[in-house]
């Protein structure tokens, strides 16, 4: 695939994040989003008119049937990113698929196995491995800037306006805060000292079942991690990774960061890095690149950094009794 082509994308549900995707797509020049896919027509209509979209599809299924789209982003609820994704993938679709990747270990397997037998790119989009700062830290952390790591600490938590009866606490389609943002503070765990030896986790719970507020211990050999996600009240959704040799501060929101602080022998020191958009654009251009090298999956996010988070939150939902079926 020419460089100067467009990538034509689509996507599977219609919610609050696609939305903000959707917007993300028209800032990569070689991104073309040219079909989506919604239950509900009407809603895929008025989608599809919002970003100058040429078909919106009443069903998943006639979306995957679109000989004209490449690559699928799937953004519905938890639950159903599995089924979805193999659907996609067995429809010669790359696939990439919000975050988190499932809802069970098995599943992850299974979309990876499939993308495989398919020889199709797919990625979870974990948006937040690249972030220039975030990429940034990594490699000062790789380069031993700040010494041996010792201390990471992140959060991820605000204060939903209404948990009931909602996407958020509904735990058939993998509500609770662990899945929705907790994931976010592992997987800046898991980037920057790899799997922990072991895990304590303790949660307070919603009456559905769907944790409300989780807080984690990471032990590892010589270092340790605490983490905190919640739906009950904000927090300085900072992060901080502390080595023998300095530390640096991803800034608020660490998550989507613009910048950081480079601390070391208490000289002070702050990195501007503004994203394009939000920063979904910097997962768009690696589906890109990967697609046009003929890949499978990115070494930045590979299949494998999927499912080693997963077995780490599949872990963490064992220690706090979060059950889904």
């Amino acid at each position: 695939m020419g460089n100067n082509i467009k990538i034509k994308w689509g996507i599977v549900g219609l919610g609050k994040i696609a939305n903000q995707f959707a917007k993300e797509l028209q800032l990569v020049e070689s991104a073309e989003l040219c079909g989506v896919a919604s239950r509900n027509l009407d809603k895929a209509q008025e989608f599809a008119n919002n970003f100058q979209c040429s078909k919106a599809y009443g069903s998943y299924d006639e979306l995957f049937k679109d000989e004209n789209v490449a690559i699928l982003y799937i953004a519905t609820p938890h639950d159903s990113h599995a089924e979805l994704t193999i659907k996609a993938l067995q429809n010669n679709k790359h696939v990439l698929c919000e975050k988190p990747i499932a809802l069970h270990y098995q599943d992850a397997l299974q979309m990876i196995t499939t993308a495989k037998k398919h020889n199709k790119f797919f990625m979870e989009a974990f948006w937040t491995r690249f972030n220039p700062s975030v990429r940034e830290a990594l490699h000062h952390v790789q380069n031993g800037v700040i010494g041996d790591v010792k201390y990471l600490n992140a959060d991820f938590a605000f204060a939903a306006e209404n948990l009931e009866g909602n996407r958020m606490t509904d735990i058939k389609l993998g509500g609770g805060s662990l899945m929705d943002v907790g994931v976010y503070p592992l997987f800046l765990a898991y980037l920057m000292l790899g799997i922990p030896k072991e895990i304590v986790a303790k949660s307070n719970f919603h009456s559905t079942g769907a944790d409300l507020q989780t807080s984690i211990i990471l032990q590892y050999e010589t270092a340790q991690a605490i983490l905190h996600s919640s739906f009950l009240s904000t927090s300085n959704l900072k992060a901080s990774i502390s080595g023998t040799h300095g530390r640096i501060n991803l800034n608020s929101p660490w998550y989507m960061t613009e910048s950081y602080t480079l601390i070391q022998d208490g000289h002070k020191e702050k990195f501007k890095r503004p994203t394009l958009g939000k920063g979904y654009t910097y997962e768009i251009e690696e589906c890109h690149f990967c697609i046009r090298a003929n890949k499978i999956e990115s070494e930045l996010w590979s299949h494998q950094n999927s499912l080693e988070l997963i077995t780490i939150v599949d872990e963490v939902r064992k220690q706090i009794g979060l059950m889904y079926s």
